[in-house]
């Protein structure tokens, strides 16, 4: 697996220490799912203490989901009906990420569950794929006013807890869906179409970027692309998987 430059590994380590301390801001000991970056005991307590084991994924997902469940950190934690954590195997070797919940997963509290979750789960079987098999969230864990584009505060605010998701989940890969996922993800203006097509990277983990679901069901011309897309990200899955 390629790794990234180091200036993105910078940004990485950046970002983590940020999330430890807004973890710590709302209470928390330590960011869950990020190092503790100073450890709390002295080599020789630590030498003598007893080996923790280590919790399972699903546990540790379970863990976190009722660390940030109730998250205020930005005005959507006051305006949503339900907060979407995100749903999948915890283990999952591909997450598909879009942009945000809209009025159907504010209200059931699930990603993509409308007509654009219905064509989501038709396209991952299209490739072999299940929705159990997978991991699928959001860069906001919460609706926008309208579905409106998230704004930069907000991403600020939530993106940390998606990647304390990832750093469970530790992916083989992540799809992005729709432009505003891409874009967010990859910290770029590109339009979509330059991004798709190719594998990029979030951090250390690949990313291929393809067209939203509900962007597919308003203009059918988008579907021989999107297939394409598919297409590479079942080859690039097993690529990966086989390393």
């Amino acid at each position: 697996m390629v790794r990234p430059a180091n200036t993105e590994k910078t940004e990485l380590l950046d970002q983590a220490r940020r999330y430890l301390r807004q973890q710590m801001e709302l209470g928390f000991e330590h960011g869950y799912g990020m190092p503790s970056w100073e450890p709390t005991e002295s080599p020789d307590r630590q030498a003598k203490s007893p080996k923790r084991k280590a919790e399972s994924p699903d546990r540790q997902m379970e863990t976190l989901y009722h660390q940030i469940k109730d998250c205020t950190r930005c005005p959507l934690g006051h305006s949503r009906t339900k907060f979407v954590f995100g749903e999948g195997h915890p283990q999952a070797d591909l997450v598909l990420i879009g942009e945000a919940p809209g009025r159907q997963e504010d209200l059931q509290g699930r990603p993509f569950v409308g007509p654009a979750g219905q064509l989501l789960t038709k396209m991952l079987a299209a490739i072999d794929l299940k929705r159990e098999e997978v991991f699928i969230g959001n860069i906001l864990k919460c609706r926008p006013p309208n579905n409106r584009d998230p704004l930069p505060e907000e991403v600020r605010c939530c993106e940390p807890h998606l990647q304390a998701q990832l750093s469970i989940l530790q992916p083989a890969i992540i799809c992005a869906l729709g432009r505003i996922a891409a874009q967010t993800l990859l910290r770029t203006k590109s339009p979509l179409g330059r991004l798709r097509g190719s594998i990029h990277h979030y951090g250390d983990i690949p990313l291929l970027a393809t067209y939203h679901p509900a962007a597919l069901l308003r203009n059918q011309n988008f579907k021989r692309g999107a297939w394409e897309d598919l297409q590479l990200l079942r080859k690039e899955l097993d690529r990966l998987k086989t390393r």
